[in-house]
């Protein structure tokens, strides 16, 4: 019987490390640990293609505590797809579908969404996100608030605002796939709110629409 052939001897002189590799590793490592993939091998395949071609990556920015072997999703990971996703309008169907896959979603909760939605082909950004907030809240006031958290601009932990003219057509639509909320209610909620985005540069938070004083999102 033949003996294996022996791998080549290399001395420390002879391995060339590229420089940028140590660095890349350790980024590599710690967004895996913040992000959590139930598929590391896909979504490691789609981080350094997102890398490659110089997109946002499918990173959390931070760790989420999730049950171990459950992979649900989270705020985290629809901000991750909203990071990947905002500058394309509309957002081809299949193109989201990929992104979801690869962050190992169930597929039974997108075809839920695709379904509520009624979206076929090309997709309101927007509206998918949304929607898909409903998905993870019981109440239209903090899916509201989860929708103005993933889209604000403001620092984390600040008011997470976002300009008035997006939070009234996020919430007609939600309003509108209910079905049992009136446009007289929709109405009553914008009149109190006019005050409030006209105070503050015509932008709106969950502050506002969660004040007391304020008609109830539901209806």
């Amino acid at each position: 019987m033949p003996l294996p052939e022996k791998e080549p001897m290399y001395c420390a002189e002879q391995i060339k490390i590229p420089p940028s590799l140590p660095d890349i590793l350790k980024q590599f490592t710690k967004a895996a640990i913040r992000t959590q993939p139930g598929d590391l091998l896909e979504w490691s395949a789609a981080y350094f293609d997102a890398l490659s071609a110089g997109t946002p990556p499918p990173v959390k920015t931070r760790y989420e505590n999730v049950p171990e072997n459950v992979q649900q999703l989270t705020k985290g990971l629809l901000a991750v797809m909203h990071r990947q996703l905002h500058d394309t309008s509309p957002v081809p169907a299949e193109t989201i579908k990929t992104k979801w896959l690869q962050l190992s979603l169930p597929k039974e909760r997108l075809d839920e969404i695709m379904t509520l939605g009624n979206f076929v082909s090309d997709v309101n950004w927007h509206s998918f996100l949304s929607l898909a907030c409903t998905t993870l809240e019981n109440d239209l006031v903090d899916a509201m608030r989860l929708v103005c958290e993933i889209l604000t601009k403001d620092p984390e932990g600040g008011p997470a605002r976002i300009p008035y003219a997006l939070f009234k057509e996020l919430y007609s639509y939600l309003a509108e796939i209910d079905g049992n909320i009136t446009q007289e209610h929709i109405e009553s909620v914008f009149t109190y709110l006019d005050e409030d985005a006209g105070r503050n540069d015509q932008m709106i938070g969950p502050a506002n629409f969660s004040h007391s004083f304020c008609p109830k999102l539901s209806g």
